[in-house]
């Protein structure tokens, strides 16, 4: 194919606008990309984890207009508009949120690979209920999955956090 006919298959950008972390982006994207790529490629936040492509794993959420969704099944167009915060934007000031402080505490990672879903997964639970069972925790995490921990010292780590959270 020439570079002609090449240019001639270009899909045409679509103008985005949207808050990642507290900051405003104007970018153009193909309708096609996938948040997660405009995340890591686009904004170099490499925190949000690609793991499966298939919305099994939970790697890859992050909070879009307050609710986690799997990065890797939504595209970017589709947050235009709204607010994104990934992993990146718990930590304040050179200050872990109590989040991951309470994740590195009570070991609730090996790997490390499915940690940042697991915090955004878990950071959404917190903020509609701070004070959740052990059951509604398992609940709340369901759609991410760790292959290394067995969930004890994750279940363990969020309790903390959210007590943590409340200064208890």
């Amino acid at each position: 194919m020439s570079t002609t006919e090449l240019a001639a298959h270009e899909v045409p950008k679509v103008a985005i606008e949207l808050s990642v972390n507290g900051k405003r982006y104007r970018r153009e994207v193909e309708p096609r990309e996938l948040l997660v790529q405009f995340l890591r490629e686009e904004l170099r936040l490499t925190g949000t984890h690609i793991g499966c492509d298939t919305t099994y794993c939970g790697a890859c959420t992050v909070l879009l207009n307050g609710e986690p969704v799997k990065s890797c099944t939504v595209l970017a167009v589709q947050a235009d508009g709204g607010e994104v915060l990934t992993v990146e934007g718990l930590e304040q000031d050179g200050q872990l949120h109590p989040l991951q402080a309470a994740f590195s505490e009570h070991h609730g990672l090996q790997c490390g690979y499915c940690t940042p879903g697991m915090l955004m997964s878990a950071y959404a639970l917190l903020e509609r209920n701070p004070k959740p069972s052990r059951k509604e925790i398992r609940k709340g995490i369901q759609g991410n999955v760790c292959r290394c921990t067995g969930y004890h010292n994750i279940f363990e780590a969020i309790e903390a956090a959210a007590a943590a959270m409340r200064k208890e």
